[in-house]
């Protein structure tokens, strides 16, 4: 039998940036290309306004920037300026593409992206997209026009030619073991082994509501024998007067929490916000939710959700609805009868995906194969 062939190392650039929902797929893919190609050379391509200024070098991997560029959305001395700031980003990019001898580009979404997808095709470079919402930016919608393959999050993106293939995320959230997992992440956090339990969780910026519909419903919550696991967001704990947060027997506040999968693996029910990242990640750990959809921009995190939420592996309230007596009818029951939450539990891992920073990944690998054997034959 034949020696396996070594999977082939290739030098690839990945750009995104701006927000977390960003970088932590871009880095998830970088460290599965690290797993599969050793040998591999990997660069990243942000701003420097960005969280992956941060979150880029924490990870360990090098970190170029180019210019932040918006695209004006109304006539003004910026607009004006943007047709030159614009060729220089992309003049930049190239620059870091062809310093790198970049083989292959992924972009993953952010203001960074279309500079860089605009110049690897001058380059004549191979592009890969990664779509993390349900309704494409504007950055992954041209970079999608030439990509030689465009993966997405959820099954309905409107992209043309695009494979869904789910979120990247990290290995930590992806490989857990709810069950495996539930007593020490709990004697870890300070719970009951053995009692139900809820986590709840708005993020950084939209846990304000939630604490306030938590707070007049958490008696009722913890009569029907359940604890609570409230992640409140820093500077927005729940006081019972200023100065003096709230106490009750089964209730534990934490303001943040350093690990999501340590909460995932706690909770049999999560309430939390409908961001990207956040339904694919309960989706791939088959945990039950009441998703939250943050009540601004265009409806997206209502459309996140909205396939689990039909397969039956979670429930959707409206911020405005979130309410002590919403509470009462839909959360109760649920922790009450474990039956419920196991059939919402198999209907959410019927939608889960693990291994989406592997396939973006292995297509990497692929484009530079296939770019190599055009080239030679």
């Amino acid at each position: 039998m034949s020696a396996s062939k070594k999977t082939p190392a290739v030098r690839a650039v990945l750009a995104g940036g701006g927000t977390a929902g960003h970088v932590s797929p871009m880095i998830a893919v970088a460290r599965a290309l690290e797993r599969i190609s050793p040998d591999s050379r990997i660069t990243m391509i942000g701003t420097e306004v960005g969280l992956e200024t941060r979150l880029v070098p924490e990870a360990g991997f090098e970190l170029e920037t180019i210019e932040k560029v918006p695209m004006p959305r109304r006539p003004t001395k910026d607009a004006l300026r943007f047709p030159g700031r614009f060729r220089g980003a992309i003049a930049d990019a190239a620059e870091v593409l062809r310093r790198h001898e970049a083989d292959v580009v992924l972009g993953v979404g952010g203001y960074v992206c279309t500079p860089v997808y605009l110049a690897a095709k001058r380059l004549g470079v191979p592009v890969l997209v990664h779509e993390a919402n349900t309704r494409p930016g504007l950055a992954n919608r041209i970079g999608n026009r030439g990509a030689v393959f465009t993966g997405v999050a959820f099954e309905g993106t409107p992209l043309k030619h695009s494979q869904w293939v789910g979120m990247p995320m990290s290995r930590d959230i992806s490989q857990l073991d709810r069950r495996r997992d539930r007593a020490q992440a709990r004697e870890d956090l300070g719970l009951d082994p053995d009692r139900t339990t809820l986590v709840v969780t708005g993020g950084s910026s939209g846990a304000l509501s939630l604490n306030r519909a938590l707070a007049s419903s958490l008696d009722d919550v913890l009569e029907s024998g359940a604890q609570v696991l409230h992640l409140s967001g820093r500077g927005k704990a729940l006081e019972e007067s200023p100065g003096t947060l709230l106490t009750r027997e089964g209730y534990h506040q934490l303001e943040y929490l350093d690990g999501m999968h340590r909460a995932y693996a706690a909770a049999d029910l999560l309430i939390a916000r409908a961001g990207a990242a956040t339904v694919c990640e309960v989706a791939a750990v088959s945990l039950p939710t009441v998703f939250v959809p943050l009540p601004v921009g265009n409806g997206e995190q209502e459309l996140n959700a909205r396939d689990l939420v039909d397969a039956g592996g979670a429930l959707l309230v409206k911020d405005e609805h979130l309410s002590r007596d919403w509470i009462r009818r839909n959360v109760i029951p649920l922790l009450e009868d474990p039956a419920l939450l196991a059939d919402m539990q198999r209907q959410a891992g019927e939608r889960g995906i693990t291994d989406a920073d592997e396939r973006m990944a292995r297509e990497m690998i692929r484009a530079v194969s296939s770019e190599t054997l055009g080239s030679t034959s």
